[in-house]
């Protein structure tokens, strides 16, 4: 199924205000919590959008600079579509209360094997009670504060990044599930807590169905919040990207025999020293968290038909 492509929006008059999408001040926790959440809805939403996995009328248009977002409908009536947005919810509860630390998003088509996957989607989540500083001089030794036009470059420049990514990728196959993975910072989630449409879960392994490519897309910093964005893809679903030659600032595995399946470890392990972590470029496993998160909710499963030349989610 075809990728869909971006729009943009050819007369600048019409181009929408920040306030479009997002609070035009950030000063406050809260302020700060309802942009982190209206980023994540809009980085999900583009996501599902631009890989064709949900009909048109599932999402609804807002603008950013020249872009044209597709935003999921919170009212929609497309079973999957809704669910996802129930995901969000979810997701939200935990980002309110500061436990969430990571939301996994897979892309994966053999329902028996749900932790196979062919693409994946990594929101990860800081919290600081102090101004968080961004190394803006580096050669000289500076920091300086995060002001409101470093979030709105930021935020601009990863909807971009993420818009390109998604549109030179190799379409999806016509069947393909969903699973949603939520981490969190144990030392104060409590044991019992799950957020509204979840279930406690395994802490397992995941895999791609060849060699996995990794990619930053960006990374926003508020003065209470921090979100990082990072796409993984198998390696064979890349042939417009490297025609392209667009994966110049990624690494992939170099290996002779690369084996049929490369794992990817869950971030379920207390780590003491960041500095013995791989870096995020580096494909074969994802960047373990330096805090333990052994807790992990999953969503119930789903799947996934063909409806109207759409991917359709429903009940399992």
């Amino acid at each position: 199924m075809a990728a869909r492509k971006m729009c943009l929006r050819k007369n600048k008059e019409e181009t929408a205000e920040w306030t479009g999408l997002f609070l035009n001040d950030l000063k406050t926790k809260n302020e700060s919590l309802v942009f982190v959440k209206r980023m994540m809805a809009v980085a999900v939403s583009s996501i599902t959008y631009l890989r064709g996995i949900f009909p048109e009328d599932a999402y609804r248009s807002r603008y950013l600079e020249d872009l044209c977002i597709k935003v999921l409908r919170e009212d929609c009536s497309t079973p999957g579509a809704s669910k996802v947005v129930k995901w969000m919810m979810g997701c939200f509860d935990a980002l309110e209360k500061q436990y969430l630390q990571i939301v996994y998003i897979g892309v994966y088509t053999n329902q028996d094997e749900p932790n196979c996957i062919i693409e994946s989607y990594q929101f990860k989540f800081k919290y600081t009670e102090k101004r968080p500083e961004m190394d803006i001089l580096r050669n000289n030794d500076m920091k300086m504060q995060v002001t409101l036009e470093d979030t709105k470059r930021a935020s601009v420049l990863l909807v971009r990044k993420l818009f390109l990514l998604m549109q030179n990728l190799d379409a999806l196959p016509n069947n393909v599930y969903l699973t949603m993975k939520l981490y969190y910072y144990d030392d104060i989630t409590p044991a019992d807590y799950q957020p509204p449409g979840f279930k406690e879960g395994e802490c397992d392994s995941l895999w791609f169905e060849g060699v996995a490519v990794h990619f930053k897309v960006g990374e926003v910093q508020t003065c209470f919040h921090s979100l990082r964005v990072r796409v993984s893809v198998e390696q064979g679903r890349l042939e417009k990207l490297q025609e392209g030659n667009h994966l110049r600032e990624t690494k992939q595995v170099s290996q002779r025999d690369a084996p049929r399946r490369e794992t990817i470890k869950a971030p379920c392990k207390k780590i003491h020293d960041e500095d013995d972590l791989p870096s995020e470029d580096e494909s074969a496993q994802f960047k373990k968290p330096t805090r333990p998160v052994a807790k992990v909710k999953i969503y119930k499963g789903m799947i996934v038909g063909e409806y109207a030349g759409y991917r359709k989610i429903q009940k399992s």
